[in-house]
């Protein structure tokens, strides 16, 4: 009996845990929120930093050409009798020699000049860095535009529901009211046949759109680290916010600064300059000062051998120069020339392209503007229209098809404005991408 009780109770308390399961999963979130969760888990931004890094490990690399070269080496040998013989390989004698060799050098070796070499290598190495970061700030646009599209269309799904379960209770209520005109006469039965019908529709259609919300928001959880069962709850009166108004000429100035095409080929002009600068440094002489000390043994110069060991040391200058770098780096210079002029063509053909996008993004973006007051006034004739139908058919002067058809129509331009406003802002994030600001 008491294991029976005992069970009994498990199941309660597991069958009323459940609601609140349930709710423990939904989650309200701001864009902002979104933003930084998906700065901390978002794989592509963490491939940005990372190749931010290596691009700033490149500096310190490119840097060390400026610090001394330091060699040591280090032998023993063993060394064989040797042979003396006229200069017509006659006379032949052996020369006894010592049979255990050393040597240790040390030499260093201090750049001075170099044809600039090191100082565009740094130079390059800073372009990289500089190409990472903005390789990196396009990564946080890209996903953030992407994310902005998760949850404005998330928005929508949200303001759809809000739409379904207004016009499910105005049908509920209007059944109620027809079964009461039933009851009393007033109405025929099939009346309510067909309301019921199409509240059920209206039930269907609210399933399907809160399906759809369920699955994005499912995607959207999973791109930014959390559950992909959490239920997430967008801000939905970011549809109402009021984005600042601009001209055309703002759009195109704060593109011209911040576009991060057009700041990648700036860089790449400026890199492919540097290469050229290096090509060019190949021709020129390099000056080092030099430094050696070698520890030998046995004395080999002189017969017969000498077997002590000998210390020297020296300091000097020494210049060096690739003859062949004058008939061989020409065609080298020439490529990175021709690269250089490609990158600026290239500039220009994206300032032209960027100009084009943000002219087509900001006509885009006027257009849900001018979308949304025609939504606008559609929703008031609308609303205008059910106002007329229901009164006629509470008294008696309109069919129901009538009553319905005004009623979807309502509908219709209840969810043409819902979407026509979250339309706005997310034109104006599409812009501010565009531009490079977002």
């Amino acid at each position: 009996m008491n294991n029976k009780l005992i069970i009994r109770t498990l199941f309660i308390v597991v069958f009323s845990a459940l609601p609140l399961m349930a709710m423990a999963q939904q989650r309200s979130i701001s864009l902002e929120e979104v933003f930084s969760l998906a700065e901390e888990h978002s794989r592509s931004l963490a491939v940005g930093r990372q190749g931010v890094e290596v691009a700033k490990q490149r500096i310190e690399e490119a840097k060390s050409g400026r610090l001394p070269d330091l060699d040591i080496s280090l032998s023993a040998s063993y060394l064989g009798n040797g042979t003396l013989t006229d200069r017509d390989f006659s006379n032949s004698m052996g020369v006894r020699m010592p049979h255990l060799g050393n040597n240790v050098a040390i030499e260093a070796a201090q750049l001075i000049y170099g044809g600039g070499v090191v100082d565009n290598s740094i130079a390059l190495a800073h372009l990289e860095h500089e190409m990472a970061n903005i390789n990196l700030a396009d990564s946080h646009t890209r996903v953030n535009l992407m994310l902005s599209g998760f949850y404005f269309e998330l928005c929508k799904l949200y303001n759809i529901i809000d739409i379904f379960d207004q016009n499910i209770a105005l049908q509920e209520e209007l059944i109620a009211e027809t079964e009461a005109r039933i009851r009393e006469g007033i109405v025929l039965p099939n009346d309510i046949t067909r309301q019921e019908l199409r509240l059920e529709q209206l039930k269907l259609q609210r399933r399907e759109v809160e399906n759809s919300a369920k699955i994005l928001s499912s995607r959207l959880a999973t791109t930014i680290g959390l559950d992909s069962d959490t239920e997430l709850l967008p801000d939905t009166s970011i549809a109402s916010a009021t984005q600042p108004q601009h001209d055309e000429p703002y759009w195109q100035q704060l593109a011209a600064e911040s576009a991060h095409a057009l700041q990648r080929g700036e860089v790449a002009i400026a890199m492919s300059e540097r290469a050229e600068k290096i090509a060019r440094a190949e021709r020129l002489p390099k000056v080092a000062v030099v430094a050696a000390n070698h520890f030998d043994g046995p004395i080999t110069i002189e017969v017969p051998v000498i077997n002590k060991n000998f210390n020297y040391w020296y300091v000097g200058v020494g210049v060096s120069f690739n003859i062949a770098s004058l008939y061989k780096s020409n065609r080298t210079i020439a490529r990175h020339a021709m690269a250089t002029e490609q990158s600026r063509l290239q500039l220009d053909e994206l300032r032209e392209q960027t100009m084009l996008d943000i002219r087509a993004d900001y006509i885009r973006y006027n257009e849900a503007i001018a979308a949304v007051e025609t939504y606008i006034k559609s929703l008031e004739l609308a609303k205008s229209n059910y106002d007329i139908i229901e009164k006629r058919y509470k008294n008696d002067m309109a069919l129901y098809t009538e009553m319905r058809d005004a009623a979807d129509q309502l509908l219709e331009a209840e969810m043409h404005l819902a979407n026509a406003q979250i339309n706005v802002t997310l034109r104006y994030y599409k812009l501010l991408a565009t531009a490079g600001a977002l």
